[in-house]
């Protein structure tokens, strides 16, 4: 089952894609990761998921990665007494905490700690910025607006206010139980919503406690501005254009997105680019040519991972929309400005044995045209700085722990394999080689470059670097 590309393919799974016959086509068809969406589905429904999931793990022998998507708090309006409104651009509107159902001048907004960070003058998106309400008295407990931008409203629409960053966690109760259910059965990452600083992650980090790797969702400006904090304490990162583009110009999320690509490249931590991507195979059976230019565009930038959400949790061609993305992903990396785009930004490494044996590692298998690097680990730090350097040659992962292998399946690059420690220099040198012959990364003939660390199994110690012939 090895992939014909570098970057990674995740699917949101959903009412179209829940039967294990469905969610098998779509491995075959080229999924690396499943996400499961917490804002949506019961506990019950995501259990038979994971069951599916790992029981085709375990036919096909290919590490699969889960990632568990928190909901995040929901900030909504109340309901209207009389149905839908229409509000019109000019119009004065009123927002406070009283139960009242609202009508075509004010509305209930149950959200107290929405009051305390709005000032005159600040902008309220309301329905996913189809209204839009500018602040010109606020107090304690209620907003004076004036409708910037009219439409229709109704029942528990969404809030978002872009300049602000509200006093509330991104952890909601429903988020802790979402989390603990997770972790219990086995997700290999935790995705954290509406994460505003750096404050938010450390509170997400505290409680997955290790036993999953911590993704942070890029959905509010206020995380743009702390970029570089957040990517640090963050494991990975997740590029929500969707959410992030309701409260940012549209013009501002492309040059937002090569930021953030950029800046997890050199941190050595994975990234995703997610939703929207081929939003037109919900209903259609193939994407426009834009959004193939746009799928292309973030695997041209290095992204380690491309991301469905809709197309094929709810849309008519699931199947058909990760071929697409695997296509495009395919034929982006024959292009011979591939790889010369992706060694197009230098990346600074730090002084260190580990670095310098990967830095060493994509050097010398370009020199020798080596058919793959093999990149011995165990926390997956190995692997995480072999990626870093984009290499020509594909990256085989060997690693004895199973729940590394898993994280890793949405690492750029990586063919992931669980087996055995290895006992000595020659075990791992033979290892090697016959596993990559195996996976059908190297045939006879061929030569790879190995990393490893010694002591072996040691976390974190890369310091050998070997060039093995593939036996005839």
């Amino acid at each position: 089952m090895r992939r014909r590309r570098s970057a990674k393919i995740i699917a949101t799974l959903g009412p179209a894609s829940s039967s294990p016959e469905r969610i098998r086509a779509l491995f075959e068809a080229g999924v690396d990761v499943f996400r499961l969406n917490f804002s949506h589905g019961t506990h019950q429904e995501h259990l038979a998921r994971i069951d599916t999931i790992r029981r085709i793990e375990s036919e096909t022998g290919r590490p699969i990665g889960i990632l568990a998507d928190l909901q995040g708090p929901k900030l909504r309006l109340g309901t209207f007494a009389e149905g839908p409104v229409e509000l019109a651009a000019g119009a004065p509107f009123r927002l406070d905490l009283a139960r009242e159902a609202g009508d075509k001048t004010r509305a209930p907004l149950p959200h107290p700690e929405i009051f305390e960070a709005l000032r005159a003058g600040t902008e309220l998106l309301l329905d996913d910025g189809r209204v839009r309400l500018a602040v010109e008295s606020c107090g304690r407990g209620f907003a004076e607006t004036r409708c910037l931008v009219g439409g229709t409203l109704s029942d528990r629409k969404g809030v978002n206010v872009p300049n602000a960053v509200l006093p509330i966690s991104a952890i909601t109760e429903k988020d802790r139980a979402d989390m603990a259910f997770a972790l219990e059965h086995g997700a290999d990452w935790i995705a954290l919503s509406f994460v505003q600083r750096p404050d938010d992650v450390a509170e997400g980090r505290k409680l997955v406690a290790g036993r999953a790797g911590l993704m942070v969702k890029l959905e509010k400006p206020a995380a743009i501005e702390r970029l570089e904090e957040i990517i640090e304490q963050a494991d990975a990162v997740m590029l929500a254009r969707g959410d992030l583009g309701v409260e940012m110009p549209p013009e501002e999320v492309p040059p937002v997105q090569k930021r953030v690509v950029q800046a997890c490249r050199a941190s050595g931590k994975p990234v995703v680019i997610a939703t929207q991507m081929l939003e037109s195979m919900v209903s259609a059976p193939t994407p426009t040519r834009a959004e193939a230019s746009d799928v292309a565009t973030a695997v041209y930038e290095g992204a380690d991972a491309i991301m469905l959400s809709a197309e094929t949790a709810a849309g008519r061609y699931p199947v058909e929309a990760v071929a697409m993305m695997d296509r495009i992903a395919r034929r982006v990396q024959k292009d011979p400005l591939y790889h010369s785009l992706l060694h197009g930004t230098r990346i600074e490494h730090e002084h260190t044995d580990p670095d310098a044996i990967s830095a060493a590692a994509r050097q010398v298998a370009e020199t020798i045209g080596a058919a793959a690097i093999v990149s011995y680990t165990t926390s997956g730090a190995t692997a995480l700085r072999a990626a870093r350097e984009r290499p020509q040659a594909p990256i085989l992962v060997l690693t004895s722990k199973l729940a590394t292998a898993r994280r890793l399946a949405l690492l750029w690059g990586a063919h992931c394999v669980h087996t055995a420690d290895v006992k000595s220099f020659s075990d791992m040198v033979g290892k090697a080689v016959r596993i990559a012959h195996r996976e059908g990364l190297a045939r006879p003939g061929e030569r790879i470059v190995i990393t490893a660390g010694m002591p072996f199994g040691t976390p974190g110690a890369t310091n050998v670097l070997r060039i093995a012939w593939v036996d005839r």
